[in-house]
């Protein structure tokens, strides 16, 4: 914040005598400044803002958008080495063996998918991973019908001893009723006794 000192009295002839003293007036001055971060400060927002859901997205559209996403990206690094390939094999470009061999060493990691016995286990393991969803949706269903059932029968019961308790009230009222009605009759009895 930058303070400035403005005299009011020689600007305007016209001014009394009270308008001798000094204005200040503030004023936001731009200082220049840069926000640095080490790489794994960097990397631990990263981490932190990949973590950050929007809650009108459920979990699964955003796993599902994250997959999309990902095969998307690799869809364009395969074409973009298929290219660069291209390339070379046209002449247009010298090969870097650094490259050509860091495309060898991804292409080893992928799985060979054209054996039967790799897509008999990837089935597999899609089937058992099936199968724990659906018994937990199951179980979950079965819990949520279990506590409803229970709340109904606290319910009930609670209704019961609601109407129990009131007609236990209204018998206990007319008691009362009828004991000081025996009162005010003893009552009369004595004094004309007494009379």
């Amino acid at each position: 914040m930058v303070e400035q000192v403005e005299d009011s009295s020689g600007s305007n002839p016209n001014a009394s005598a009270n308008s001798g003293r000094a204005e200040v007036k503030k004023s936001f001055a731009h200082v220049p400044s840069t926000i640095g971060a080490t790489e794994a400060e960097e990397v631990g927002v990263e981490h932190l803002l990949r973590d950050i859901n929007d809650p009108t997205i459920s979990t699964i559209t955003s796993l599902i958008q994250a997959k999309m996403g990902g095969l998307a990206s690799l869809k364009d690094k395969l074409s973009e080495m298929k290219d660069y390939l291209e390339h070379i094999v046209g002449g247009r470009i010298k090969p870097n063996q650094e490259i050509i061999a860091n495309m060898q060493g991804i292409l080893n990691l992928l799985p060979n998918l054209n054996v039967d016995e790799m897509v008999r286990a990837l089935l597999v393991k899609t089937n058992d991973m099936h199968m724990v969803i659906y018994l937990s949706s199951l179980i979950r269903s079965v819990v949520a019908l279990h506590d409803l059932v229970n709340n109904k029968i606290r319910y009930n019961e609670q209704v019961e001893m609601g109407l129990d308790g009131n007609e236990q009230n209204k018998k206990g009222g007319k008691d009362v009723h009828v004991g000081e009605e025996k009162k005010e009759d003893d009552d009369v009895v004595k004094k004309k006794e007494s009379a």
